[in-house]
């Protein structure tokens, strides 16, 4: 077992075991640097991708929701390795971190090889069934070529979270970056510049994360500079270590396949009352509400690290502290982001509806910012007491209120106003915000009782002769 001045040898593990609200702050802000970046890449790329017309942008919105599978599958191991890892370091068990992050690799390995082969071959059908209609031949073309490339996906993903596990906020921020920007200049090159249309947007997603993990994999498996070593020689299944990374990482998975499943219903009620053009709203509305997240992202990030490496230290007023911290950051970086994608909705419609085929869509494009905008700011209660869960290794919590969200309350309520409303497309809008904040509001107050607890059973330990 490494002592804990040998853990605090490295940068990111002493910025774990500090000053809980400077640890936040010093964690999230390079994430949310590289968000920026991230935010950019993503609105040029929805950009060059609306200039294809309406298919293009159908296509797109059809495959979303199994990428958003696939990722749910990488994040969920990768933050329950991360979360892990941190864990590890608040006990100042550096060798089983290390064994932590060899059990997270080979797991990374074995699921996205078992995975990519069904994808590929069932694409054209699962996409026809789903109702791709004339954007079928599109929305096979552009999945297929990310879907072959799922262990990289897997990898990008693992890397990153081990390396936010010990606190290495810089390097992981690099590697996002570096994908990004690369993304960016490939974008145009190959969907217009090379005549790719849809795919290249696919190839240049694909090729800038396999740049990406070259350089994640040169950090962790050559230079070795990282707080965590990997032992592969002899390696064996420990079940306690597996339990460990998986009680995180399958409900984290869930929780974020739970959301897949949700716009899969979303995108089979829209295309019933509206048709494919209804698709092509959410998918581009939702790329923006997204971008409005990303910061959160950023602070979620560090609230898992700092609240794991307070659990594994038995320090729940830190884990409170942490926590209070970054809710108050979020929400307000939110209602920021909220008021700005309310006073500019005409003309970030006006962005992405500027080719004369999707032209017809901005009107319902406009309806879906000035509705959804509300449910952002609550987006930080929820997201926020959901990684305060994976951090201590409760990430069954955080599951149940995901799917409180998004499986008990999002299908019934869109369905309801949509149909029996009879408010259209606006209803489903209005559902997606009362959801939301409804499951976010009840994600913050288990949050709060669960701290209270652990800090009641360690007041009653320490009082016990």
């Amino acid at each position: 077992m490494a002592t804990v001045q040998g853990a605090r040898s490295h940068d990111g593990v002493k910025t774990l075991v500090g000053n809980p609200k400077k640890a936040i702050m010093k964690l999230a802000w390079p994430m949310m640097f590289a968000m920026s970046v991230q935010l950019m890449y993503n609105l040029i790329g929805a950009f060059w991708v609306s200039g294809l017309g309406v298919d293009a942008l159908t296509a797109v919105g059809f495959f979303f929701p199994f990428y958003f599978m696939v990722m749910a599958l990488a994040s969920g191991l990768g933050t329950g390795g991360g979360a892990a890892i941190s864990r590890c370091i608040g006990a100042s068990d550096r060798e089983r971190a290390g064994e932590v992050a060899t059990h997270t690799i080979v797991f990374m390995v074995v699921i996205s090889l078992a995975m990519t082969l069904p994808l590929l071959i069932f694409a054209r059908p699962m996409f026809a069934a789903l109702g791709a209609g004339t954007a079928l031949d599109d929305t096979v073309s552009y999945s297929q070529i990310l879907f072959s490339g799922v262990i990289i996906v897997f990898f990008v993903n693992v890397a990153n979270s081990l390396l936010w596990g010990e606190g290495d906020a810089k390097r992981a921020m690099k590697a996002m970056m570096l994908g990004a920007i690369i993304n960016m200049i490939l974008d145009p090159i190959m969907i217009y510049s090379m005549g790719l249309g849809v795919a290249g947007a696919a190839w240049a997603t694909l090729i800038s994360l396999g740049i990406t993990s070259v350089l994640l994999f040169y950090w962790l498996f050559m230079k070795k500079g990282t707080y965590v070593h990997f032992k592969f020689k002899g390696f064996k299944i420990n079940r306690e270590i597996s339990r460990e990374i998986f009680v995180v990482g399958i409900p984290t998975s869930i929780q974020q396949l739970t959301m897949s499943i949700n716009m899969l219903i979303l995108n089979i009620l829209i295309v019933a009352i509206y048709g494919t053009d209804g698709v092509a709203v959410l998918t581009t509305g939702w790329r923006i509400s997204s971008l409005g997240i990303l910061p959160l992202m950023g602070i979620s990030t560090a609230v898992i690290s700092v609240c794991g490496a307070a659990y594994g230290m038995r320090k729940y007023r830190r884990m409170e502290i942490a926590l209070n911290h970054a809710i108050k950051l979020g929400f307000a970086m939110e209602i920021a982001v909220a008021l700005t994608i309310l006073v500019l909705a005409v003309p970030i419609t006006a962005v992405f509806t500027h080719s004369e085929s999707a032209a017809h869509i901005a009107p319902d494009l406009v309806d879906y910012f000035q509705i959804t905008w509300l449910f952002l700011p609550g987006v930080a209660l929820g997201m926020l007491s959901g990684s305060m869960f994976q951090g201590a290794g409760k990430g069954w919590n955080a599951l149940a209120v995901t799917i409180l969200r998004t499986v008990v309350l999002t299908p019934p309520l869109a369905y309801g106003l949509a149909v029996w409303a009879g408010m259209g497309l606006s209803g489903v809008w209005w559902g997606l915000v009362l959801a939301n904040v409804t499951g976010s509001t009840v994600s913050y107050l288990w949050a709060k009782a669960y701290i209270s607890g652990l800090k009641k059973k360690r007041q009653e330990a320490s009082a016990a002769p």
